[in-house]
């Protein structure tokens, strides 16, 4: 018998190169998700551009939330990227392998906003 996979809505961040051109994106299954984009299973941005290293993620409790997410950042100018980025991964080194799907739920909305700096 098929085993049921959980959803776990994330939003996330694709790259090639430290500070190079960046996807946002958001998805139900990040692993899998991920998995898609390194081996190109789908033509667009992220293949063209060969961003194959995720970089930053985080997880929430629905698929609303993780959208929701998804637009802020996306209208984030990129400094303001760099720096969620680096405070998770300042190496920018491929989080694939590493994804927490528990340590990385974000619980406070506050957490959304860019601080001002």
């Amino acid at each position: 018998m098929f085993e049921r996979i959980e959803k776990q809505p994330a939003a996330y961040i694709m790259a090639k190169l430290h500070r190079g051109t960046m996807y946002v994106g958001v998805t139900s299954n990040l692993w899998q998700r991920i998995w898609d984009h390194k081996n190109k299973r789908y033509e667009g941005f992220t293949a063209d551009r060969e961003l194959d290293r995720l970089v930053w993620y985080a997880h929430f409790h629905s698929m609303e939330e993780a959208i929701t997410r998804e637009k802020l950042l996306k209208r984030w100018h990129r400094a303001w990227k760099f720096r969620i980025i680096e405070a998770m991964n300042p190496e920018w080194r491929d989080l694939h392998d590493e994804i927490d799907p528990i340590a990385t739920l974000v619980e406070d909305e506050a957490r959304f906003r860019p601080s001002p700096e």
